[in-house]
């Protein structure tokens, strides 16, 4: 079955840190742009991270630089992404995606093209990260 899958949300109080992993089934994420998501009840869903497939290039959404950092591990088929100092305003749930033919910018900036009718290849289903004291 071919399918992402993220794990590693929980529950964390501020200043926390929470690393969690989208990890691949059924096809090897290599060949594939990789971005983060996460949505909040009530807002829309915002690109917090992408990377690409190619030479590794990022993005971060500004309001997670400096705190958050995305990575690949091609041999575990899994990418993550590592959270540090974690904000009330990060509790959402957040969601990996894959597509082979996107840019980084085009994922993250733009939410996949979304608006032009574009279906990104793979979505997982969530997990959900509550930071709260």
């Amino acid at each position: 079955q071919l399918q992402l899958v993220e794990s590693g949300g929980g529950l964390v109080q501020p200043g926390g840190s929470l690393r969690l992993s989208c990890a691949a089934s059924g096809f090897t994420l290599d060949a594939y742009v990789i971005g983060w998501f996460r949505q909040a009840p009530g807002k829309e869903r915002e690109g917090v991270s992408c990377i690409s497939s190619s030479d590794g290039s990022t993005y971060y959404a500004d309001s997670v630089k400096g705190r958050f950092t995305i990575s690949r591990d091609n041999a575990k088929n899994t990418v993550y992404l590592q959270m540090n100092s974690l904000k009330p305003e990060d509790a959402a749930v957040y969601y990996c995606a894959a597509d082979r033919f996107i840019t980084v910018e085009a994922m993250c900036v733009r939410d996949g093209l979304s608006n032009l009718g574009y279906g990104l290849d793979y979505w997982g289903k969530g997990t959900l990260v509550t930071v709260s004291s």
